[in-house]
């Protein structure tokens, strides 16, 4: 009997533990903001929260109001939901809310990648200097050879009218936007060893090709990646696309290119001066291509489908972008010069601008996530005061869709091209919510700390494929009234949504 009762004890002990771990014991306490644990220890709400990301939130909100804590795999995540108290979120110091340490986590559960200090400043430095201002200039031109590359190879007819070429939209369009970003930031095959220019071109675009095919599987992998719940199966292919791309962009690979871009020179070289080992290098240069990579393809696609189902859309963009070509003495034609789009160009676009924005505000959706470092109150907008505790999540789900006010803003949920236009031209930044002003009405990027860095030459990209498409191309639906596909719900809070499926389409040159 001596010896049981300890044995006793240390089992209670023991359950209790992993009681607590799984958050049984866990209790709203007075001035926290409504608990909702979900029926299964320890998981949660997950299965849920990963099924439909949004629906859940929805249900959340409409149970509880617009500030909730939920249990998902382990973690407490406090959800605000009240744009009009992004701020609080936004703006709360780092030392109170973190976005590093998630972040390092998830890069390096999906990528490999273990994080070193002042990762995030060094990126957002080597950003600042070459994918915005001056550093965008040069970005330009290089996206813009290699879209004209990858976009125009194949099409061409020396005499009468090109051939119509069928394709899937949401394909081509990622296709051909992945390829040339990641050729302009990772560079050319070089002319001299191929032989020629054309050679050199040629073997751009078999490379990239298959780039882009192995990039589109881990891309299907990346959401159950990102929340380790991959099989076995699916986990060993991961792992095989992983070992792939830290070849395909390592630093040898690149010592055998032209025209590398100089953020990724200045990111590669601030990793060896640091001592990182190569092989850390060739992981962390995997994150750069998934980062600036992985959203702008699928945003081209909405638009271009946007437009097309929006026939006035589509008129005001084209006369618009025809416009700016005119002005500059530009001409496509049979035979002539390709055209030379330029930063100045796509600086005079205000429709296509609205449109995009407009697109971003429909189809974009990333989940903002930080870790609360300590105690902390969250101040709301109408005056409510919540106590948060220290070592739980906090989280806001910016999808801009539901976050105007109908009354205000006709048909929220609608494409509306025009919607960040004012009428006389200049950018619109004034919307609301219940009668007042939303500071943050639209958050595809980001805000604050995780703000998306290379952001600028994101947009820049999604322009110059559209712009370019417009100037060189009909294009039409295969069907006219074929609806727009539902969203993927599985990639909520991954950045750009896709499509279930795929749209069917035909274009030729213009000329």
């Amino acid at each position: 009997m001596g010896l049981l009762l300890p044995i006793l004890l240390s089992c209670l002990v023991a359950l209790l533990g992993g009681l607590y771990v799984l958050g049984v014991f866990r209790k709203r306490r007075l001035g926290e903001p409504p608990l909702d644990k979900g029926l299964i220890p320890w998981l949660g709400h997950v299965l849920e929260f990963r099924r439909d990301s949004l629906k859940f939130l929805e249900r959340m909100k409409k149970k509880h109001g617009d500030v909730f804590t939920v249990q998902l795999g382990g973690f407490y995540f406090t959800f605000l939901q009240d744009p009009l108290s992004f701020g609080a979120f936004v703006k709360e110091s780092r030392e109170k809310l973190d976005f590093n340490s998630f972040a390092e986590q998830l890069v390096e559960r999906v990528f490999g990648y273990k994080a070193v200090k002042n990762d995030h400043h060094v990126l957002q430095n080597a950003s600042n200097k070459h994918l915005k201002g001056e550093g965008l200039e040069v970005m330009t031109q290089a996206m813009m050879s290699n879209l004209q590359n990858l976009m125009l190879h194949s099409v061409g007819s020396t005499t009468g009218q090109s051939p119509w070429k069928e394709d899937g939209l949401f394909m081509y369009s990622y296709n051909i936007v992945f390829r040339a970003g990641y050729l302009a930031l990772f560079g050319n095959a070089p002319h001299m060893s191929e032989g020629s220019g054309e050679k050199a071109k040629a073997k751009d675009r078999t490379h990239s090709e298959a780039l882009f095919y192995e990039f589109r599987k881990y891309d299907q992998l990346f959401p159950n990646l990102a929340y380790g719940v991959l099989p076995p199966k699916q986990k060993w292919e991961a792992d095989r696309l992983q070992a792939y791309f830290w070849d395909a962009v390592s630093v040898q690979n690149m010592k055998t290119k032209d025209n590398i871009s100089r953020w990724v020179w200045e990111m590669q070289q601030a990793k060896e001066e640091v001592g990182m080992n190569e092989s850390m290098i060739n992981r962390y240069m995997f994150v750069l291509l998934w980062a600036s990579q992985g959203n702008t393809g699928p945003s081209s696609f909405w638009l271009l489908l946007f437009l097309l189902k929006h026939p006035t859309a589509m008129k005001a963009v084209r006369e618009e972008v025809d416009k700016v070509l005119k002005e500059t003495g530009q001409e496509v034609r049979r035979g002539g010069p390709l055209v030379d789009l330029t930063r100045d160009m796509l600086m005079k676009t205000p429709v296509l601008d609205s449109a995009v924005e407009e697109t971003l505000r429909l189809t974009a959706a990333p989940l903002l996530t930080r870790a609360v470092l300590q105690d902390m109150n969250l101040k709301m907008a109408d005056g409510r005061e919540y106590f948060i505790r220290k070592g739980d999540r906090m989280a806001i789900f910016p999808y801009s869709a539901v976050h105007l006010d109908p009354e205000i803003h006709p048909d929220p949920h609608a494409f509306k091209y025009d919607r960040f236009l004012n009428p006389d031209g200049s950018r619109k930044t004034e919307f609301y919510k219940d009668g007042k002003k939303v500071k943050y009405y639209n958050m595809p990027w980001g805000a604050g700390v995780s703000m998306c860095p290379g952001r600028f030459f994101a947009t820049n990209e999604l322009k110059q494929f559209v712009f370019l498409m417009l100037v060189y191309f009909e294009f039409e639906l295969k069907n006219p009234d074929e609806e727009i596909p539902e969203i993927d719900f599985k990639r909520w809070g991954f950045g750009s949504m896709q499509p279930i499926r795929d749209v069917q389409f035909r274009y030729r040159l213009r000329f």
